[in-house]
């Protein structure tokens, strides 16, 4: 099986509906053997979410906590018209940041659109490095015009182990994961596999991801979180 080196998909109390901290979370990551962690707090259109001033101030959280390097991420949220939630004034002080939709901020505008919508926000801001869960029919997508989207901009699509986890909260993932992965290896779309924690318990958890890669004869060049120097230099981090 894949060993992974990161977590680029986390969340912290910041988030609102998420419950341990930044230290507590690369702790779970050091004894998880990881390298990188990325922390990826909501951005504006989720309830509870921090103020856009908070990723401003990141600065002031040491990049290494517990042998791990820490990642200044977002997930953001794809809006109507292809739009971030985020402005650009608070992603520039970012690593990297990540998006997703989220129907509490979202109104479903069935496959087409919402691909659409999914591939605007890949021309936003050139800091967007992976599209996160996209994977449930409650807001489907084209994974043929995903995937030459992401390819057209130079994004990654997220495997994210939560979808996988029972009870699904997602719909029909494992049978979406299935058509986009295939997409993923004709067009040579990386991805990369997280555990959208929102515990620490969960930080570094992608065992539900991995085995299904492995079931599917994932070509497993094409993740990216598995090689530290390919990972870095894909979310252009230094």
């Amino acid at each position: 099986m894949i060993k992974l080196i990161a977590d680029l998909h986390t969340h912290t109390l910041a988030s609102g509906h998420a419950y341990g901290t930044i230290r507590e979370n690369a702790q779970a990551a050091a004894e998880r053997g990881l390298r990188i962690l990325g922390i990826t707090e909501h951005g504006p259109g989720i309830p509870g979410t921090c103020d856009p001033i908070y990723f401003n101030n990141l600065r002031c959280v040491p990049r290494e906590l517990f042998g791990v390097r820490v990642l200044h991420g977002s997930e953001v949220n794809v809006l109507e018209g292809g739009q971030l939630s985020l402005p650009e004034r608070n992603i520039r002080h970012l690593d990297y940041i990540s998006a997703g939709i989220h129907l509490m901020c979202y109104q479903d505008a069935g496959a087409a659109g919402n691909t659409k919508n999914v591939i605007g926000c890949m021309k936003r801001s050139p800091k967007l490095r992976f599209i996160t869960h996209p994977d449930d029919d409650r807001t489907p997508l084209d994974y043929e015009e995903l995937c030459k989207g992401a390819r057209d901009y130079g994004v990654a699509l997220e495997v994210n182990n939560s979808s996988l986890v029972e009870p699904v909260f997602r719909m029909n993932s494992r049978e979406n994961y299935k058509k986009m992965l295939e997409c993923c290896e004709k067009y040579r779309v990386p991805v990369v596999v997280d555990s959208d924690a929102h515990d620490p318990s969960a930080v570094g958890r992608v065992d539900l991801a991995l085995e299904m890669l492995k079931a599917y004869g994932f070509d497993e060049s094409l993740v990216l979180n598995a090689d530290e120097e390919k990972l870095l230099d894909f979310l252009l981090v230094e």
